[in-house]
This record gives structure tokens, sequence and C-alpha cells, in this order.
């Protein structure tokens, strides 16, 4: 059972949960999560909502490897009105902000948003950790070596699953130090790791779930699916399945997806293999 500060709002939960991705803009890398219009923003939280999802990511920035980087000012002229419609047709859905920019977050949780998503751990910009600390909501810490721009070319490792301990550890002592402690650990899948290096991270997902926080796996649809593969991203659902699976038996907590419904279910198969009931539902 975890339980988050969201505003103010406590939250219990009991993993694990399905994090639904919409993206307001014209680049991400599957043109399924992209949604530029308000119908389509309320449509989409409508359908993940009633599929099962309990958190809904929105993000105004593509942060696949070598996407241009947008500014505050463009970012936030993306998702400030997705977040606004959103809320207001569903205000009990919590939303996540995926950004990097504190001034981003700031304006995100005061339009609805109760979680901020930083892919960069507060390493892009400098106000993103005192952001999060003054908003009083759950931060979710990814593991990313430098920046989307540059990131794939950082895939050297002395033993990938140790450094990625040591990174969370000592990130996880910062943050607390500011005043954020409900925090989410997400090992950044596809953000400066090879494929074979995507699949050791899912074999240790214990490792990291010894920490004592919830563990995001964001595989969906991902590169080393449909590469490994030979398809495309549109083709790649039955693999990301295939790879929530093995997520979800090796104690993820959240998975972020584009396709809620094959999520749920995948959580729901799992939690009867593993003798366990789904906590999909949880408490506000």
């Amino acid at each position: 059972m975890f339980t988050w500060n969201c505003k103010g709002r406590l939250v219990e939960w009991e993993g694990p949960l399905v994090m639904g991705i919409l993206n307001v803009t014209p680049d991400s890398f599957y043109s399924g999560s992209r949604k530029n219009e308000e119908k389509e923003w309320i449509d989409t939280a409508d359908r993940f909502r009633k599929q099962g999802a309990f958190i809904v990511d929105i993000g105004g920035q593509s942060t696949r490897p070598g996407a241009d980087k947008l500014g505050v000012q463009e970012e936030l002229k993306r998702v400030i009105p997705a977040i606004q419609a959103v809320h207001e047709a569903f205000p009990e859905l919590l939303i996540s902000i995926d950004t990097f920019y504190g001034e981003v977050a700031r304006q995100a949780v005061n339009a609805g948003a109760s979680i901020v998503n930083d892919v960069s751990a507060g390493a892009i910009d400098p106000d993103m950790i005192p952001a999060v600390a003054s908003l009083k909501v759950p931060y979710v810490l990814m593991h990313m070596p430098g920046t989307p721009q540059d990131m794939q070319s950082k895939t050297t490792y002395t033993q990938i699953d140790l450094d990625l301990l040591d990174f969370f550890t000592q990130k996880i002592k910062v943050l607390k130090e500011q005043g954020i402690h409900d925090i989410i650990l997400d090992p950044g899948f596809g953000f400066g790791k090879t494929p074979e290096q995507n699949f050791s991270l899912i074999r240790y997902l214990p490792v990291f779930h010894s920490l004592g926080y919830p563990l995001l796996l964001g595989v969906s649809r991902k590169s080393t699916i449909y590469r490994t593969l030979g398809i495309t991203a549109e083709e790649a659902l039955n693999g990301t399945t295939v790879l929530h699976t093995a997520g979800l038996l090796n104690g993820a907590d959240i998975l972020r997806v584009h396709d809620v419904r094959e999520a749920v279910e995948a959580i729901t198969l799992v939690s009867h293999l593993k003798e366990k009931p789904a906590g999909m539902a949880g408490r506000f």
C-alpha cells in the first residue's frame, strides 16, 4: 500500500496501476498517442478512465532520441489547455505532467495536475526540484544520462543495475533533503540504454524495488520492442504486453502505456497468477 500527498489530497493505492499517455505533441514517436484538440484530450482521458487507468500523463514535448527541445513558453501553450480541459471534465482523475521545466510543473499543477513526471531527474532545469518541493506533489524520478538530444551516446555503464541503484540512492537523499517524500522510481527504459540494457533492467527491477518506492515501467511500444522484432511502433502492442508481463512479475507497480485496456488485462492476469487480487482502485 502506498500513500501520496497530492496538493493536500491524500491518495492511497495498492499497485499495480496504469498511467495512460496523452501526448499534446506533433512529433512523439508513436503517432497514436498524439492528441492536439480539446475533444481528443477529453475523449482520450475518458476512454483511459473507463478502461481502468488511474493516472493520465500529459506531455507537450517529445523526449525520443534526438528530438528538438522546446522552450518553456511553447510547452506551456501545449499542455496547460489540455490539463485544464481534462481536469474540468474529470476532477477526480489523477493527472501527471511530463516535463523537465520547473515553471511548467508549477503552472501544470495550478491547472489541475497532481504528479510531476521528470525525465531529467532535475538535471536540465535547476528550478525543477525546488518547484516540486513547493508544490507538495509526488515526483517521478527517472534515470537518463545527458539529455534526449545526446543520451544515446552515453550508454556505457560499469554494471547497469548497481550504477542505477547508486543514482537512485543519491537522488532520493537530495529529494528528501528538499522536502520531497512521495517518490516514484523510473529506470528510464530507452533513455541512454541499448536494447540489451533495457532487457537487463526488466530482470533487475527487484534490485530497485528494494529501495521501498513504487517502480514505474515505461516500455510501451518503444524501439527495443519493435526493432528487436523487425516491426514498427504501430505493430508493437503484443510485444509491449509481453514486456509488461515480465515487468509485473518482477515487481513493477505502475505501467506507463499507450494502450490502457491491454495493460489492465495484463495486471489482472498476473495478479491471478500470483494469487493476489489486483489493486486497481485507489482511495481518495
